[in-house]
C-alpha cells in the first residue's frame, strides 16, 4: 500500500511519518512524503532523531507534492495530512490524479519545527511518539483488504489515537 504524507514544509512531521510507515510496516506500506511549500531541506532535528533511532536517513529529502501528481508517479492508496490545526496551518488538499482518488485522512500534529531550538528534542520526540502510535494502530489493521470506505473510517479513528 502506498501512503503519501503531506504537510506544508515537508521537513519534519511528514518526513517522520514517511519513515515510520516504510520502516516499521514489514513491507506492507511504502511511505512517501511531500509538501505544498517544501522547505527545501529536511529539518536537522528530524535527521538527528531518526538516525538516533537507527532509521535510515540517507534518501530523505524535502520535496514538492508536484512530484506525485504526474502521470509517471506512483499511485497512492492513501493521502494523510499531518498539519496542526492549532497553529492555523493550511493543510494541502490532494486532488484526484490520473482518475484515481486515494483515501484521504487528517492526523493533526503540532509542528515540531516551529519550536525554539532549545525545545527541539522534546518537540520532535513528542511528534514522533504521536505519529508512531497512529502508525502502529494503522498497521494493526488488515488495511490491504479493507474497502475504501472502511479504510477511510479506520484512518479517521486512528487520528484520535
Amino acid at each position: 500500500m502506498n501512503i503519501l504524507v503531506l504537510c506544508t514544509g515537508n521537513s519534519a512531521r511528514s518526513i517522520l511519518l514517511e519513515t515510520i510507515l516504510s520502516e516499521l510496516s514489514d513491507g506492507r506500506i511504502k511511505g512517501f512524503s511531500a509538501g505544498s511549500k517544501p522547505a527545501g531541506k529536511v529539518h536537522p532535528q528530524s535527521l538527528k532523531l531518526l538516525s538516533g533511532l537507527n532509521f535510515p536517513t540517507k534518501d530523505l529529502r524535502s520535496k514538492s507534492w508536484d512530484e506525485f501528481a504526474g502521470s509517471d508517479a506512483a499511485e497512492m492508496d492513501c493521502v494523510i495530512t499531518v498539519c496542526g490545526s492549532a497553529a492555523a496551518e493550511t493543510c494541502p488538499f490532494w486532488p484526484t490524479t490520473n482518475g484515481h482518488a486515494p483515501v484521504q485522512a487528517h492526523w493533526g500534529i503540532p509542528d515540531p519545527a516551529a519550536a525554539a531550538q532549545p525545545d527541539w528534542d522534546v518537540a520532535f520526540e513528542t511528534a514522533f511518539d504521536s505519529l508512531s502510535r497512529k502508525a502502529a494502530a494503522l498497521m494493526a489493521l488488515p488495511i490491504e483488504t479493507m474497502a475504501p470506505v472502511d479504510l477511510k473510517t479506520a484512518l479517521n479513528q486512528v487520528a484520535t489515537v
